[in-house]
Parts: structure tokens; C-alpha cells; sequence
């Protein structure tokens, strides 16, 4: 097992790196060891927000939705290394953090395209089970 941290108060050049050299250490046990890999990214929307940080200190012109114009490649090139070689297997688990809940926006359409399947959690089906645990969880409490 392999863990690759990025932190949120690490400069965003740095974040940007942590998808690939999880990824590249990944690619080392499948090519170089012959294994089949489950590599875990949690959360592939950071990789996103970090490079879209980088290409605004860079001073480079963004899209109408705020994303960096190399959005799909820089993701494309992160999300086609994770594949099936003669020698192994890469299999991936992403979390996606979805800022106000809007599956359309840009980042979060150009990684569906890239995915083979996905569960969407939503937050009102987490309330409703929330406030419903705790009101039978209350309500066999006396005072």
C-alpha cells in the first residue's frame, strides 16, 4: 500500500502534482511489478481547482466558467494512464466534491465523460435520513 497526500494549504502547483505522482506510482506497480492496481483519488476535483489556480497565477486567459482552457487535457491526460496493460490493471475509485450541487458545470461534465460508472449521493436523501435517525433516536429519550 502506497498513500500520496496533498493538503489544501500546499501551493497549488504542488497540489496539481499529487493526481499524477499518485497515478505514476500506481503505473510502476502495474508495469514494473505485473500487478493489478485500485488506486483510491480522493477528490479529482482538486486536481481541477488546483491547476485552474495554477494557469490564474500563470496569468493565462480562463473560460467563461472560470476553468483553465487546457481543462479537458490536463484532466484526459491524467484519466487515460489509468488503464489495462498486458502487464496489470489500473483500477480507479474517484470522489468528486460537487460545489452546489451542479453536475453541469464544466469540471465536473469533463470527469463523467472519463468515468465508466457513478453513484451521486444527494444531500436531501442524507437529511431526510439524518433528521430521521435522530428523531427516533430522540424520541426514546424522557426527560
Amino acid at each position: 500500500m502506497t498513500l500520496v497526500y496533498g493538503q489544501m494549504n500546499e501551493p497549488p502547483g504542488a497540489r496539481a502534482r499529487v493526481g499524477l505522482t499518485g497515478l505514476t506510482v500506481a503505473e510502476h506497480f502495474r508495469d514494473a511489478e505485473g500487478q493489478d492496481v485500485l488506486l483510491f483519488i480522493d477528490n479529482i476535483f482538486r486536481f481541477t481547482q488546483a491547476n485552474s489556480e495554477v494557469s490564474a497565477l500563470l496569468g493565462q486567459i480562463s473560460s467563461a466558467a472560470g476553468y483553465q482552457l487546457t481543462l479537458a487535457t490536463d484532466l484526459g491526460g491524467l484519466q487515460e494512464r489509468i488503464t489495462t496493460t498486458k502487464k496489470g490493471s489500473i483500477t480507479s475509485v474517484q470522489a468528486i466534491y460537487v460545489p452546489a450541487d451542479d453536475l453541469t458545470d464544466p469540471a465536473h461534465a469533463t470527469t463523467f465523460a472519463h468515468l465508466d460508472a457513478t453513484i451521486v449521493l444527494s444531500r436531501q436523501v442524507l437529511y431526510i435520513s439524518i433528521c430521521h435517525f435522530f428523531g427516533s433516536a430522540l424520541s426514546d429519550v424522557t426527560l
